[in-house]
This record gives structure tokens, C-alpha cells and sequence, in this order.
């Protein structure tokens, strides 16, 4: 069991700014988004300087699949399936604990609704 403490994207505008413009992030932090549906939802890394893994997640809270992220890379990295949420970590955090696709997380239920 891992604790995460997760910054909340859960509006247009939080979910349009991400992590931009860091240069740091404390090993157990990280970012969670909450999409207003599930969908095959896309992320990239313009002005962003931190290289990140996301994690797709869906409403059951179940890993449908994680990218590895390059600083400043507009390419797109997208859910393998109706993803209602991603969780960016430190690249290789998912890595260095075991955590693959497949995976549940809890705790998402607790999460404030998207806006």
C-alpha cells in the first residue's frame, strides 16, 4: 500500500495547466485529474519540465494503462480505454513500486467531482 498525495485537476482550467511551469515534485506527489466522463482522454507536456508517468484510471479505479512522459513533448499519450481519471506521478514511480495496468486504486471515490 502506497500513500499519494495528489494535487486535484477537477475544473477546465486546472486540467488545461497540469504541473506546467514546475521544476519539482516530492517523490510521493503527485497529480490527479477528474474528467467530467470517461473517454480515451489525452495528455502531453507542453511547458512542463518534470518527466512524469501518468496513469489512466477508470470509474472503478482499476490502471487501464501508463505512459511515460518527456519534459516539454507536445506527443500525445492516451487511455487505453474510458479513462475518468490520470494520475501523473514522477517517471518511474509506478515502475519503482510494482504498479502496472491492471492495478485498483482506492480512495477516488473521496475525490471532489469534476467541474
Amino acid at each position: 500500500m502506497y500513500r499519494i498525495e495528489a494535487e486535484v485537476a477537477n475544473t477546465p482550467q486546472s486540467r488545461q495547466i497540469g504541473l506546467m511551469n514546475r521544476h519539482a515534485m516530492p517523490a510521493q506527489r503527485g497529480m490527479v485529474f477528474v474528467f467530467t466522463q470517461a473517454a480515451s482522454h489525452c495528455m502531453w507536456m507542453k511547458n512542463t519540465y518534470i518527466p512524469l508517468s501518468v496513469a489512466f484510471i477508470d470509474d472503478d479505479g482499476r490502471i487501464l494503462n501508463i505512459a511515460e512522459m518527456t519534459p516539454h513533448s507536445e506527443e500525445s499519450h492516451c487511455a487505453a480505454g474510458a479513462a475518468r481519471y490520470a494520475l501523473e506521478m514522477n517517471q518511474g514511480w509506478f515502475a519503482a513500486k510494482g504498479i502496472e495496468a491492471g492495478a485498483r486504486l482506492r480512495g477516488l471515490d473521496r475525490l471532489p467531482p469534476p467541474r
